[in-house]
């Protein structure tokens, strides 16, 4: 409850609705991506989609120029024979683009983006949210990360990498289900508070890396969950981290996700080598959210 008040305040305080690309890589037809983009509009955001045509869970950060389709894509939601990117062809704002999810990213960030919003870029970039965690090893062959560090580092646009726990993979025309609800009113909570913290949003070269844990019991009413400030590796030989909650070494997003009581990780990454950022960046991120985060419990 704390969280949703926080949010509300914020945003009567001056979030206010911006230009967000939205990508993943689990497919453009995936229900997570299609529940958050309603959500996201919703709050009174402009946003654009531009995801694979399919499945490309794993990929990193590869990216080559697309290639026509000789299948149908994803839940069928285009013709075998498509062309090499496409949209749904009653809302050119629901793009597919038939590559890598880095490529689906570039492709809004350099095609879709000007043609819809007049020569303009995004403003925030949005990625997942992902089917399954992204947590420690698996966040440097993750496409969720890889269109994150490719916004942040390549064109300088702040991004946020959403994952969720509960696995099973949703088609877009299905009936919505709990966990696919709950992720994106909490994508979206967090999302309108990184607006409302003002710009610049994120530090140079830095995303931030957030793991939903599974929706499941109490933790499917979206006022049962906590945002806990995390680090992506164990961070062992590493430099010390912000000075928060008594430490000065932050929990592991494993530990947050995999405790009890709906604990969110949320890490400042460093998008050059998609590990844990630096304290002082770290400290730029507490300050700018601090009163949304919590001590892990």
């Amino acid at each position: 409850m704390r969280a949703q008040l926080l949010s509300s305040v914020l945003l009567a305080l001056g979030a206010h609705g911006i230009r967000i690309l939205q990508s993943n890589d689990d497919g453009w037809a995936e229900q997570y991506i299609r529940v958050l983009h309603d959500e996201l509009n919703n709050a009174g955001h402009d946003v654009i989609l531009s995801a694979p045509a399919e499945n490309k869970s794993g990929t990193g950060s590869s990216d080559t120029e697309p290639s026509p389709r000789t299948q149908a894509c994803e839940y069928n939601s285009c013709p075998a024979g498509s062309a090499a990117v496409g949209n749904n062809a009653t809302n050119p704002r629901l793009n597919w683009v038939n590559s890598f999810p880095v490529t689906s990213a570039r492709f809004g960030v350099e095609t879709f983006a000007p043609q819809l919003w007049n020569g303009q870029a995004p403003e925030l970039v949005v990625s997942g949210p992902n089917v399954g965690s992204n947590l420690f090893i698996e966040v440097q062959f993750s496409g969720t990360v890889g269109i994150a560090t490719y916004a942040t580092h390549d064109v300088g646009i702040p991004a946020i990498a959403f994952s969720g726990a509960s696995s099973g993979r949703l088609a877009f025309d299905a009936p919505v289900e709990t966990q696919s609800t709950v992720y994106a009113k909490l994508a979206t909570q967090f999302t309108n508070a990184v607006i409302a913290s003002g710009v610049p949003y994120l530090p140079d070269d830095v995303f931030l890396n957030v793991n939903f844990p599974k929706a499941e019991g109490d933790c499917t009413d979206p006022a049962n969950f906590k945002w806990v400030l995390s680090r992506i590796n164990p961070g062992l030989l590493s430099e010390r981290d912000v000075e928060t909650c008594g430490t000065d070494r932050l929990p592991t997003e494993s530990s947050v996700v995999n405790a009890d009581g709906c604990q969110i990780s949320v890490s400042v990454g460093d998008s050059t080598d998609k590990t844990t950022a630096s304290a002082d960046k770290q400290a730029i991120i507490l300050q700018k959210l601090g009163g949304l985060l919590s001590c892990l419990e």
